[in-house]
């Protein structure tokens, strides 16, 4: 049977032309904050490339993907939440949900640095003072990334991009002048990182006119308790297969060749800039046509993927041309020459991710938290057995391989899950519509859409 629908005429008010450049524009914003996000950590990640060598930059590279865990931590239960249950908010409703949210981020980036230290502590150098730098940071650092969302859930997305340009000319300057002085270390590279995360935090602080509040963190998880557990599992199944996955190569090739994998991923950091400034704004526009037409979500969700694939191969195919002929060793030194033999997995890898990534956005949207945490968690097995499989059977090459094939085999998996939860919910739309009978039929979905 044919799902049925209200007929809406309110939303036919709005000129479809006028809807699509808001959401143009919000996307917009999404991609140029992240853009200048990504740009300093794309310096830090050059400069302690060239700098350092490739098993000083393997340790680094494990500190950095501890970060992502505990940066996906927050997100999952401050962050997260926020996007899904208060995005369009204003006023004292914005600044309360924003001052719980951040306070939040607060508490995790607090408990991150506590583990951090202590594993930092019982490690060998280099590995344990990167530990160590890292942890003094992880506070500041989560809660910067959180006023991003909090402005991006408020519609501020300016003020996001403004608190991320301040971010990325302190580190960027601080680095300069490192290099200047001779005062060069991966310990202070990473303690440069946290502490002029920590400085935009605070001016985030006077952007947003709200004061973190660390004490609300245990309320803001009562209410929230159904999304941010859910979220937290799913975000940190997924940053901690990443982890696990360079851990294993670590202890199988050694340092070295976690920091060529690291080199060949942050090559394709700049389309990083176009993945996750969508995904930013990816899930209050998928909530917002979701809310309005649910039949097209699925068709918003591939063309998302679909134009953010099609980035990922154009960049990748610029790198492949191009590095080659010197810029590559211009930018990463002695780590190029291997760091080149790993660049097609990575890119396929990449591609793979822009369509889990935005199928994700439209489970989110919908709150089926339950189903994004299965996929979440198959998809997440599935990259640790890929990724150690490959490790073993031929170091950094054979994991770059190993994760690539997963996550191929994944972005089939979410797209089961979004055409079963879309399913799930016309037939609940249609048993709940009273007077179904005199309904507006909906129109039959374009071929190759979700119906």
């Amino acid at each position: 049977m044919t799902p049925v629908f209200r007929a809406s005429h309110a939303r036919d008010s709005v000129p479809r032309g006028r809807t699509v450049l808001a959401v143009v524009g919000r996307l917009g914003w999404g991609v140029a904050d992240q853009a200048v996000s990504s740009l300093g950590n794309f310096a830090l990640g050059l400069y302690a490339a060239r700098t350092f060598g490739a098993a000083s930059f393997g340790a680094f590279s494990l500190a950095f993907v501890t970060y992502t865990v505990v940066l996906n931590a927050s997100r999952g239960i401050a962050t997260d939440p926020l996007l899904v249950r208060h995005s369009g908010s204003e006023g004292d409703t914005w600044r309360r949900s924003a001052a719980s949210a951040s306070g939040t981020a607060l508490v995790v980036g607090a408990a991150g640095a506590a583990l951090s230290i202590l594993v930092g502590l019982v490690m060998p150098d280099p590995v344990g003072s990167a530990f160590v730098a890292l942890g003094v940071g992880l506070p500041g650092l989560m809660l910067q990334d959180s006023w991003r969302f909090c402005f991006f859930a408020g519609r501020r997305s300016s003020s996001a991009f403004l608190n991320d340009v301040v971010w990325g000319l302190l580190l960027v300057g601080v680095l300069a002048a490192m290099d200047h002085t001779g005062a060069r270390s991966m310990f202070r590279c990473l303690i440069a990182f946290g502490l002029t995360a920590l400085a935009s935090a605070v001016f985030g602080v006077a952007q947003a006119r709200v004061v973190p509040r660390p004490l609300r963190a245990a309320a803001w998880l009562r209410e929230h308790r159904q999304l941010a557990g859910r979220y937290l599992i799913e975000n940190v199944s997924a940053s901690g297969a990443s982890q696990i996955r360079s851990s294993v190569l670590g202890a199988v090739a050694g340092l070295a060749p976690v920091g060529y994998v690291r080199s060949a991923e942050m090559l394709m950091g700049p389309f990083a800039v176009v993945l996750m400034g969508v995904s930013q704004v990816a899930v209050p526009e998928a909530s917002r046509v979701f809310h309005r037409t649910p039949r097209r979500l699925g068709q918003f969700c591939l063309a998302v993927g679909g134009v953010q694939a099609v980035a990922a191969f154009a960049w990748g195919a610029v790198l492949l041309l191009v590095l080659p002929h010197g810029l590559g060793e211009l930018m990463l030194g002695r780590l190029w020459g291997t760091a080149s033999t790993l660049l097609p997995a990575v890119v396929l890898n990449v591609i793979a991710v822009c369509f889990s990534s935005a199928i994700l956005s439209g489970l989110r949207a919908m709150g089926v938290s339950w189903r994004s945490l299965r996929a979440q968690l198959t998809a997440s097995a599935a990259y640790v057995v890929g990724g150690t499989v490959g490790a073993f059977a031929d170091g950094a090459l054979g994991t770059c391989w190993g994760v690539a094939l997963a996550n191929m085999a994944a972005a089939g998996l979410w797209w089961y899950h979004l055409r079963a939860a879309l399913a799930d919910h016309g037939r609940s739309a249609l048993a709940a519509a009273p007077d179904a009978e005199h309904a507006v039929p909906a129109p039959e979905p374009a071929p190759g859409g979700v119906g």
